[in-house]
């Protein structure tokens, strides 16, 4: 299929055994082992954003449906160089990232070959840990949805 002009950020979440917080799952990137992320990928052409968004969710980490999608608000661009090119033409500089949270009620993922390993995480842990500002600033978004709980930057 060919790769539509748009990136999905999505987070798996779930209901942590011993703690009244969410756990959220983050992934290491194969190609880059001091990277941790969300679940991060291309839409095709024809899909909406949801639809790439539960397409990669499991191509990714094997989830194949989830309780619940929440479409966040958090956007951010991504520069095309850094996903595929310019494909689009020279004129297709950025790509818009949309971003979503998936509640899961099991914590046992399946990783492809774009991931060296996953953890489920505390939002403060996964804070630490996050290479990219936009994963950073969606897995506030997410966090505050769940929890009302405002995390000052320095907890």
């Amino acid at each position: 299929m060919t790769r539509a002009p748009f990136q999905i950020l999505l987070f798996p979440f779930r209901a942590a055994a011993s703690a009244s917080e969410p756990e959220y799952a983050i992934f290491r990137r194969s190609d880059y082992e001091e990277c941790w992320q969300g679940i991060a990928g291309g839409g095709h052409i024809g899909e909406s954003p949801e639809e790439a968004a539960r397409r990669e969710a499991f191509e990714e980490a094997g989830i194949a449906a989830p309780l619940r999608l929440i479409k966040l608000d958090s956007t951010a661009t991504v520069p095309v160089v850094h996903v595929s090119g310019f494909v689009w033409g020279p004129d297709t500089l950025v790509i818009p990232e949309h971003t979503f949270g998936a509640e899961l009620d099991y914590g046992d993922l399946r990783l492809s070959a774009e991931h060296t390993e996953y953890r489920w995480v505390t939002y403060e842990a996964a804070s630490r840990l996050l290479m990219w500002d936009s994963n950073k600033n969606a897995l506030w978004e997410l966090n505050y949805r769940l929890t009302g709980r405002q995390i000052p930057d320095d907890e």
